[in-house]
């Protein structure tokens, strides 16, 4: 089929790449001149794992196009997916207007029926406004359908998330924008959930909340686990045991973060306040979270005793691995707190360094080229993003290298007793009586 996709960034670029990689045609549509000529030129502008190679792949079969021109993209596709960013405003509600703004370019420029998908999340009722403003908009007697078709990809792994998705949800209020829909996604093998479009709208939102739920819970565990000498990491698996919970997202650390749980739970905690329903639960949800990094930077303090000209390594600096996206990342958030009470830091990630130092804060920090390297002179070592290769560290060179072996894991990645037998000071999250000195 022909499709096209508007907005090429994390969720738009690495659908329509997909979505080519299974046979569509796909035309992928962007307003940033920079960005079309980067992907035209075979490299990609962000870091998403296995993306590259099927971008190039499909470039060059050409299924996969890039343009600047939403008259040539709506005209190419029968089915115009719009994945566009949707910010948070200053009071937690969404900042519709790029969503908006490319429901009136594509009114513009239509000139025969096609499906209209709202990609990006957004709250109920946005696809009603979409249609709204197309048929406002449109010449006279044009015919299209708005649908939903939320997303359900993590960074990091996004593109086995497209490739074999546990679930495809589809809202949509027309038999004829459905059938066209469930032809689309006939190369895909998953169950479809077939709703209207406002349910479909509220899915994404609910689900994104339901799982900061999950780590917000496990946080707030994990500080009664402190007090009382419990191991939170030994309570999550007892109650992840219970398949009617599960153990994933419960995980304690420093909490959620990144683009999308922040902005989604601020979003669907102000529609329940618009519509009259206060999700007052999902306010203590927030109020965990932000508590979480609280007492971890207390504990840190606590420790060190004074902060000031005090060098601390920190390892991570995206907001979960596997991805260099360092919007909204709980890690960024630490340094911002640890330099603001005047400590010196010096951190590493392998892959959001570049992205990171794009940020305010970058100016007064040091981005060191390796892990080993954050390391030297450090008298902490904070882990802040949970990447694999820090947990294959060479431990005895860091603590060489270190004027103190005092470690903060920040999301529980080490061994306790085994930083122990190295020679360390071990502080993690809710770990109890599972030792921190040696």
């Amino acid at each position: 089929m022909d499709m096209t996709i508007i907005g090429s960034g994390y969720v738009g670029l690495t659908t329509g790449a997909c979505f080519a990689e299974v046979g569509h045609d796909v035309t992928c549509v962007d307003n940033n001149p920079d960005k079309i000529k980067t992907l035209e030129a075979g490299e990609i502008p962000i870091y998403e794992p296995g993306l590259a190679d099927i971008v190039r792949k499909n470039v060059a079969a050409g299924r996969l196009r890039f343009t600047t021109d939403t008259k040539e993209g709506v005209a190419a596709g029968d089915i115009i997916f719009i994945a566009v960013p949707t910010p948070p405003q200053p009071d937690g509600s969404v900042d519709l207007r790029f969503i908006e703004k490319v429901a009136r370019e594509i009114a513009e420029v239509i000139t025969d029926y096609k499906v209209i998908v709202d990609k990006s999340t957004v709250p109920v009722n946005t696809g009603e406004k979409v249609a709204e403003t197309i048929r406002r908009y449109a010449p006279e007697g044009i015919e299209f359908d708005v649908v939903s078709n939320p997303e359900f990809l993590r960074e990091g792994s996004a593109v086995a998330d497209l490739l074999h998705p546990d679930r495809i949800v589809i809202g949509a209020n027309s038999d004829r924008a459905l059938a066209l829909m469930q032809k689309l996604y006939e190369p895909f093998v998953a169950p479809v959930l077939v709703t209207d479009i406002n349910s479909a709208e509220m899915i994404k939102h609910a689900a994104n909340s339901f799982l900061a739920l999950k780590i917000s819970y496990i946080n707030a565990v994990a500080a009664i686990c402190e007090k009382s000498g419990a191991d939170v990491e030994k309570v999550a698996e007892g109650i992840g045991m219970d398949k009617r919970i599960g153990r994933q997202f419960l995980n304690a650390g420093i909490g959620y973060g990144g683009s999308c749980f922040p902005k989604d739970i601020a979003a669907f905690t102000a529609i329940s306040e618009q519509i009259g329903i206060p999700f007052n639960l999902l306010n203590e949800v927030q109020r965990i979270n932000a508590s979480a990094l609280s007492r971890f930077v207390d504990r840190i303090r606590e420790t060190l005793w004074v902060l000031q000209e005090k060098k601390i390594a920190v390892l991570g600096m995206s907001f979960k691995p596997d991805t260099d996206d360092v919007r909204c990342s709980v890690a960024m958030d630490l340094i911002e707190a640890l330099v603001g009470e005047g400590a010196e830091v010096t951190a590493f990630d392998p892959k959001g360094a570049e992205k990171a130092a794009e940020l305010p804060v970058a100016s007064r920090i040091q981005i060191a080229p390796t892990a080993l390297d954050a390391c030297d002179g450090a008298e902490a070592l904070v882990i802040a993003t949970d990447w694999p290769e820090f947990e294959a560290l060479d431990f005895a060179e860091v603590k060489a290298r270190m004027v103190t072996p005092l470690i903060f894991d920040g999301r529980n990645l080490l061994d306790p007793e085994t930083m122990r037998k190295r020679g360390f000071e071990y502080h993690g999250i809710g770990r109890g009586t599972a030792g921190s000195k040696p």
